[in-house]
């Protein structure tokens, strides 16, 4: 395997590695660690919402810092250091300083995991990729699915047989002894060198300010932002929503069953397309197909319009996903890759904050979750048009890549 494509192995662990600090990790420990600590919803929730706001700042300088002194090390002590959270996390958790030391702790979660490794991860692929990062990104994130969906099932299984303390134990042990090893694997050129140079040369790429003024940036990120947004809500409230359309439990489980091998597949379509296809006309694709799902969503009577939908939304949430991996790279160039990711994931981040109380204040006041999908639909369909619209910045030239690289 080259170079290139280890770092996409490499990249895919780094991501999985960020487990723990996501709302689906945190999620597969939430009720053992309620019923453990004797902590309400409410209270719980708040805490959530601030640690995941208050992470998401550390997205623009960590990206800073990918660009100024390189991935490997910073990642390695990163994954390190949530390791040591993890742990720390099942051994004090309630027993010592209550709900503050607990905030602390899922805000170190987030922060390193949801906001930092993420940023490490997304990187570490576009800067090992030029012209078939599309592709690179395809396989990146077939994998992401097929790691997560084992650890899902692992770590679940733990919290099931040896309680949720036992379970995030071993979640750090995996981090100390597995990810943070793969890391140093990472093949990357001397970052600090390029980095020092393209400050003289701004054609290897744009600068964070310069993409920030280009409308292309809005877009890919206001696009996948809103995408963010509407799934969270979707997901936290998946079942629930499903049930207005008087779909029981077991079809709801079939249905995420169904999207996430339809997601799998679209993936690999968008991996491949991006050879054939730009960037912006399969963004606005997979805009348009999601806000086809979204309006078709308060319809549904049958299983058969079930499946249709469930079929719109795996091949448009797979899409989206390889699209804001793959884009930054193509459209920005590399010199400041880890800055300008850093900028899109934390609009990622806040907007998928921000999706469930848009969701649950919409179900509140109206009695239902409609008014929030007719809302959203039209601003998802917008923003499709406007990609196929958007200009993009001029190709930047390309970075030299490790040498063990083939592309």
């Amino acid at each position: 395997m080259k170079g290139g494509w280890i770092n996409v192995f490499v990249a895919a662990v780094i991501m999985l590695a960020t487990l723990p600090g996501r709302t689906q990790g945190l999620g597969l420990i939430t009720e053992p660690m309620l019923l453990d600590l004797h902590l309400d919803r409410v209270s719980y929730a708040n805490i959530n919402l601030w640690a995941t706001l208050i992470g998401a700042i550390v997205c623009l300088p960590i990206g800073r810092l990918f660009d100024r002194t390189g991935l490997r090390t910073a990642t390695f002590v990163l994954t390190l250091a949530l390791g040591g959270v993890v742990w720390t996390m099942s051994r004090l958790a309630g027993d010592v300083g209550g709900v503050v030391v607990l905030f602390l702790l899922i805000l170190a979660t987030r922060a390193i995991g949801q906001s930092a490794l993420s940023v490490a991860s997304i990187t570490a692929v576009g800067k090992s990729f030029d012209r078939r990062v599309g592709v690179a990104m395809g396989v990146y994130s077939v994998l992401l699915s097929v790691f997560f969906a084992a650890a899902f099932v692992g770590v679940g299984s733990a919290v099931r047989i040896d309680g949720w303390r036992s379970a995030w134990a071993l979640v750090a042990y995996g981090l100390l002894f597995f990810a943070a090893p793969v890391v140093l694997l990472l093949r990357e050129g001397p970052a600090a060198q390029t980095a020092a140079a393209d400050e003289q040369d701004g054609s290897a790429g744009l600068s964070l300010s310069a993409a920030l003024r280009t409308p292309a940036f809005w877009v890919f990120a206001g696009g996948t932002s809103l995408f963010g947004l509407v799934s969270s809500g979707l997901g936290l409230f998946n079942q629930a929503i499903l049930a207005e359309r008087g779909f029981d439990q077991p079809t709801y489980i079939k249905f995420l069953a169904v999207t996430s091998i339809i997601a799998l597949a679209g993936q690999g379509l968008c991996g491949w397309l991006t050879l054939r296809w730009s960037m912006r006309q399969l963004l606005g694709l997979a805009l348009f197909l999601y806000a086809a799902a979204l309006a078709a969503l308060p319809l549904l009577k049958t299983l058969p319009q079930l499946w249709i939908f469930a079929a719109l939304i795996g091949l448009s949430g797979g899409m989206i996903t390889v699209l804001f991996f793959a884009v930054w790279r193509q459209a920005f160039g590399a010199a400041h890759l880890g800055r300008i990711q850093g900028a899109a994931q934390m609009l990622t981040v806040l907007a998928s904050a921000i999706g469930p109380l848009v969701f649950a204040q919409c179900q509140a006041m109206a009695g239902s979750y409609t008014p929030a999908l007719w809302t959203l639909t039209p601003c998802v369909f917008l923003l499709g048009l406007a990609a196929f619209r958007v200009p993009m910045p001029p190709t930047p030239r390309p970075l030299p890549l490790p040498a063990s690289s083939p592309v």
